[in-house]
């Protein structure tokens, strides 16, 4: 997984993507995910990794200012076009290199992203560092459960199912491990598929 990829992958993705990731169970997370998160329009709002839009929905409105960045331009355009307001601003950007200054979000939504990008841990190094003192990191992707060895099934799979764009076998444990004097983990909680996807809330120190 690099860059690279990802940014072919996902343009092949783009079409089709809302069709898997936004619809059905994936819905229903979505919902769950944003269902006790409170937004004014006093917080300014970064989504990483926004994809084709599907987390807009529940934050989306006229007084709320959201950034909303992706690698992909494919995926960045299906977003735009279903999305397009002047309180939504879409930038075409790295998540493991934010071109933001730190603090400068009160809340960061990180969904299905840290799976994606090379480097989780520098991805999450950075959406730490644009984060607001006291500020919220929100966080639904998949994750080796902590108690839980990777199956045999799961190590085989896991590189073709990288060259899709997404790997199965992160431990969040261990990519939030160098930034444990950061943040709090507010909530960690199984949300979809058993616990392989969770819902991970972050509060910055």
């Amino acid at each position: 997984m690099n860059n690279h990829w990802n940014k072919i992958i996902y343009r092949v993705w783009a079409p089709i993507y809302d069709y898997f990731f936004n619809s059905g169970p994936f819905l229903k997370a979505r919902k769950v995910i944003f269902e006790n998160l409170k937004i004014t329009a006093e917080n300014q709002i970064l989504l990483v990794g926004v994809g084709t839009g599907a987390d807009l929905p529940f934050i989306h409105g006229e007084d709320i200012s959201v950034t909303a960045i992706d690698l992909s331009p494919e995926m960045l355009n299906k977003a735009k076009n279903k999305y397009d307001s002047p309180s939504v601003a879409f930038m075409v950007m790295d998540a493991q290199d934010l071109k933001f200054l730190s603090g400068s979000f009160d809340i960061v939504i990180a969904n299905l992203i840290l799976s994606v990008v090379p480097d989780p841990e520098q991805c999450l190094r950075e959406t730490i560092r644009v984060t607001s003192t006291g500020g919220q990191i929100v966080i639904f992707d998949k994750f080796v459960p902590p108690t839980q060895k990777l199956s045999i099934l799961k190590k085989i799979m896991r590189p073709v199912i990288g060259m899709m764009g997404t790997d199965i076998g992160r431990r969040f444990e261990q990519i939030v491990m160098p930034y444990a004097e950061s943040v709090v983990i507010e909530e960690n909680s199984p949300v979809l598929f058993a616990g392989m996807y969770r819902k991970i809330v972050l509060r910055k120190k």
